[in-house]
């Protein structure tokens, strides 16, 4: 099922895959699923805060949904609270949302406080809340006002739908994505006058990864040659990424569209930083992922530090030869201690495949001494 709502990402038949997790679901999961939907309105809009949805139920039926907007604005409970016809409907109910209720008082009143306040009979939720000073203690405050608690349904799903949030959470780095168009023979070099490799329905897919990430991050090269926007373009609400130029020299032209265009106040230049320097700074300006398009040196220097998350590569059905590799850096020492993709999707994508998976965990675990002393 988790494979199912990974899909959903960028997906254009959105309404058969959510029919096809609710046909496969039990009772107590189809209104986390509506959840989950509901959750998943929230991506890339959220930030430093989590996606969240939640739906309330009573009798078998789903009476309101909610998902939490944006930071400072309702949790996606109270979203969800103020959907309902009839405000005393909540007497006897349940609430599904797909992470612990918060506990403290943060940019918004606990909404464990609510929750009693209104006189629900039950709360479940999915993933726990990953800060150790929280994890469990909707739980406890919950059960001590005599209302029902289940944790943990579809746990997998809710806690994969805000990885990134997870992984600044636990690190202060953010959830690094290593994004490339590519050719069979692995070259995202190509003819000035013909730039794009991958299709066009590759390219509108990608733009949702845009639109989920906190920001977006070239090298200098990239800048100099292709001189990109690195703009949101999809249907519905998005809000424009954090644009970060990563450069060792400086050199950037005045007049790179990065620089001069409406945006220019959501670009960040990092001069003379490593790529690891320049991340934890981002970390600690609450920006929790970071998708990273390129160039292939940015892209190999991702790799070769251990500071990607997750990649997802479309492969366009042509050979280049020549041209730039799409990764480049100093690469493994062989191919038994090659950087390998768990969980991975396969989809084709107009003429291209899509190749979207996590990176393994042990390959962050240790950086060989070679790059080390690179």
């Amino acid at each position: 099922m988790e494979e199912l709502l990974f899909l959903l990402e960028g997906e254009t038949h959105k309404e058969t895959i959510y029919k096809a997790m609710v046909a496969h679901s039990t009772a107590e999961e189809r209104p986390m699923i509506s959840a989950l939907a509901e959750a998943r309105k929230g991506l890339g809009l959220t930030s430093p805060n989590p996606a969240v949805g939640a739906v309330i139920t009573k009798g078998g039926r789903i009476l309101a949904r909610g998902f939490h907007r944006g930071a400072g604005q309702p949790h996606a409970e109270i979203e969800a609270l103020r959907a309902l016809k009839d405000i005393r409907q909540t007497r006897g109910a349940t609430l599904y949302v797909t992470l612990e209720p918060c506990s403290t008082h943060g940019r918004t009143p606990p909404c464990t406080e609510a929750i009693i306040r209104h006189g629900f009979a039950r709360v479940v939720y999915g993933a726990t809340d990953p800060n150790p000073a929280h994890a469990g203690r909707a739980e406890r405050i919950l059960k001590e006002a005599n209302i029902d608690v289940a944790r943990g349904v579809l746990a997998a799903e809710c806690t994969a739908l805000n990885a990134p949030w997870n992984h600044w959470m636990a690190t202060g780095l953010p959830y690094v994505i290593a994004k490339c168009g590519m050719s069979l023979d692995g070259r995202i070099g190509s003819h000035p006058e013909s730039r794009w490799i991958t299709s066009a329905a590759s390219r509108a897919d990608a733009m949702y990864l845009r639109a989920q990430a906190d920001a977006i991050l070239v090298g200098g090269e990239t800048v100099r040659t292709d001189n990109p926007h690195l703009t949101v373009r999809t249907a519905g609400p998005a809000r424009q990424p954090w644009r970060v130029v990563w450069t060792r020299s400086g050199n950037l032209p005045k007049n790179a569209n990065l620089l001069a265009d409406k945006f220019r106040d959501r670009t960040l230049v990092f001069e003379g930083s490593s790529l690891r320097e320049t991340l934890a700074a981002l970390g600690r300006m609450e920006i929790a992922s970071v998708l990273i398009e390129g160039g292939g040196r940015t892209l190999g220097e991702a790799f070769d530090r251990r500071l990607v998350n997750r990649a997802v590569l479309y492969l366009a059905p042509q050979c280049l030869g020549g041209g730039t590799p799409a990764v480049a850096g100093l690469g493994v020492a062989d191919s038994g201690s090659g950087i390998r993709l768990v969980d991975a999707t396969y989809r084709r994508i107009g003429s291209d495949l899509k190749i979207d998976g996590t990176v393994a965990a042990n390959y962050s675990a240790e950086i060989p001494s070679r790059i080390l002393a690179a």
